[in-house]
C-alpha cells in the first residue's frame, strides 16, 4: 500500500515532512506487534462468530495476521513511519498479503480502543515477569537472612549508628518492602484487567459484537463498562508506573547502602569485580558503578510518573494525540526499573560481607546504650527519662577513658549508681543487645527466625 489507509481521504493535502515527523509512533509502539496481532485475532474471531463477516474472510485474514507475526519475528518484515504506528503498519501488511479483504479487519474497532488494549496487554505480560524477578530477589535477600541470623551490624538512624541488629534483619526489612511493591503491581494488575477492546472511538458501535467473546480470548477478567473512559483514561498506566517508581526507590535505597558499605570508612562489605569499575588514573579503586547506576536511574521512573500525570491532567474527554507518550514512558519506566532490577539482584547475589567489620563498626559507637537504660527501667524501677539521663553520663565517661561500654567494669558502672549489679554486664554486649529484641518483628535470632519462616511462606 502506498497510502496510509487511516489517512482521511477527503484532505486535499497529506501530511507535511515535519507533521509525519511528530506524529509518528512506529519507533516506539512497534513493541507492542505481539499484542496488537493477539487482539487483532481476537476480534476477527468476534467479527466471525457474530457473523459480521464471513467465516472465509476470519480465516484469511486470521491466516494472514500469523504470517505476519512470523515475518516480525524472522526479522523479515520493516516498519514504515508513514504509516504512523503498529496499527496501521500491520493493517498494511495485511493488505499486501490478503489484499482488500484487509479492510474489514478494523470493522467494529477504532484506533482507540485497539491501542488501550494493545497497552493493557503488554502491562499484564510484563507485569507477571517483574513479580516473578521481584520474587527472584526475594528469595536471594532471604538466602542471606538465612547465613546472617547472629551476624551483627549496626542499625542507624539520621545516619549514625543506633543499636545493634543482624545482618538477617537488615536484609529482611527489604524483603517486605518489594513484597508491598508486589502487592501493588497485582493491585494494578488486577484494575487493569478489564477489556476495552470493543468501546470504539468512545460510544461503542452499532455493530452486534461480543465483548464477552473477546475478554475471554484475550484472558481478560471483564468488559469495560464505559466506552468513554475506556478509550480516554490513562489511570492504569500511571499507576504502573507508579508501582515501577516506588520500587525503583526501593532498590535505590539499598544501592546507597551498598555504596557506602563498599567504602574504606565501612568496609562492610567486598563488591563482585564484575559489578564494579576501576580508575582511569587511580589503579587502587574499585568503584560501585553497578551500585551507583541503580541509584541514578530510579529517578527516571520518577521523572516519567510526573510527566504522565501533567500529560493527563488537563485533557478533555476522549483521546487525544498527547496521549500517545504514554507508551514510551511505560517503556522505559518498565526497562529501567526492570535492569535495575536484575542489576541489584545480581550484585547482591555475589556480595561478600565483612562480618568482623560490621560488629567492631557497633562495638566501636556505644549502640548498646539503649540496653543499659532499658536495664536500670527493668532491673531497678527507674523511670526511663532517670534512665536515659544516668546512661547518657556513663557514655561520657566511656568516651573520656576511650572505652566501648562493655569494656567498663562494675567498678566503674557503680560510681554512677550504686545499686547497679553485675547482672547488666551481659546487657552491654552487641550480640547480647541483638538476642534481647525478642518482641515480634525484632533483630533477636528467635524473632529473625519467624520472620523469615513469614516471609518464606508469604513470597516464595
Amino acid at each position: 500500500m502506498k497510502k496510509n489507509p487511516a489517512r482521511n481521504v477527503h484532505l486535499k493535502k497529506g501530511p507535511s515532512k515535519l507533521l509525519e515527523t511528530i506524529n509518528a509512533s512506529i519507533d516506539v509502539d512497534q513493541r507492542l506487534y505481539r499484542e496488537d496481532i493477539e487482539g487483532s485475532i481476537a476480534h476477527t474471531k468476534m467479527l466471525g462468530h457474530q457473523k459480521i463477516i464471513s467465516k472465509k474472510d476470519q480465516t484469511k485474514i486470521i491466516s494472514g495476521l500469523k504470517k505476519i507475526l512470523k515475518d516480525i519475528e524472522a526479522g523479515k518484515l520493516k516498519f514504515k513511519k508513514e504509516f504512523e504506528d503498529i496499527h496501521m503498519n500491520i493493517e498494511a501488511h495485511l493488505h499486501n498479503k490478503i489484499g482488500s479483504v484487509a479492510g474489514k479487519l478494523h470493522t467494529a474497532r477504532s484506533r482507540n480502543d485497539q491501542v488501550v488494549t494493545d497497552l493493557k496487554l503488554w502491562i499484564k505480560k510484563n507485569g507477571i515477569l517483574l513479580d516473578k524477578n521481584c520474587q527472584t530477589f526475594q528469595k536471594i535477600l532471604i538466602g542471606i537472612a538465612k547465613k546472617n541470623i547472629l551476624t551483627v551490624m549496626p542499625g542507624y538512624t539520621h545516619f549514625q549508628v543506633a543499636q545493634p541488629i543482624s545482618l538477617a534483619h537488615h536484609c529482611l526489612a527489604y524483603v517486605e518492602m518489594l513484597g508491598r511493591d508486589r502487592s501493588r503491581l497485582a493491585d494494578c494488575l488486577n484494575r487493569l484487567n478489564q477489556n476495552p477492546l470493543g468501546s470504539g472511538a468512545l460510544a461503542g458501535t452499532s455493530f452486534p459484537i461480543n465483548r464477552q467473546m473477546t475478554t475471554k480470548l484475550l484472558k481478560f477478567k471483564e468488559p469495560t463498562v464505559n466506552a468513554l473512559d475506556s478509550v480516554s483514561d490513562r489511570d492504569f498506566a500511571v499507576e504502573f508506573i507508579f508501582v515501577l517508581s516506588l520500587l525503583g526507590v526501593h532498590l535505590s535505597r539499598l544501592a546507597e547502602e551498598i555504596i557506602l558499605w563498599s567504602n574504606q570508612q565501612f568496609k562492610f562489605v567486598t563488591l563482585p569485580d564484575d559489578l564494579a569499575t576501576g580508575s582511569s588514573i587511580m589503579p587502587q579503586k574499585k568503584n560501585p558503578d553497578g551500585a551507583e547506576l541503580v541509584r541514578s536511574q530510579a529517578a527516571k521512573s520518577i521523572s516519567h510518573l510526573n510527566n504522565i500525570l501533567i500529560i493527563l491532567k488537563g485533557l478533555p474527554l476522549a483521546y487525544s494525540k498527547d496521549m500517545q507518550d504514554d507508551k514510551k514512558l511505560i517503556f522505559n519506566s518498565f526497562d529501567t526499573v526492570h535492569l535495575c532490577l536484575q542489576v541489584i539482584t545480581e550484585l547482591m547475589s555475589k556480595i561478600k560481607f565483612n562480618t568482623s567489620q560490621m560488629k567492631n563498626a557497633v562495638d566501636e559507637s556505644y549502640a548498646t546504650s539503649t540496653d543499659l537504660a532499658n536495664w536500670l527501667v527493668q532491673s531497678l524501677g527507674y523511670s526511663f527519662r532517670h534512665a536515659y539521663q544516668l546512661t547518657a553520663k556513663i557514655v561520657s565517661y566511656a568516651i573520656k577513658k576511650n572505652k566501648i561500654l562493655e569494656a567498663l567494669t562494675l567498678v566503674e558502672l557503680q560510681q554512677f549508681d550504686g545499686h547497679i549489679s553485675a547482672s547488666i554486664l551481659k546487657n552491654l554486649s552487641s550480640t547480647n543487645s541483638m538476642r534481647n529484641k525478642t518482641s515480634y518483628g525484632g533483630t533477636s535470632p528467635q524473632s529473625v527466625k519467624k520472620s523469615i519462616q513469614y516471609a518464606i511462606k508469604k513470597y516464595l
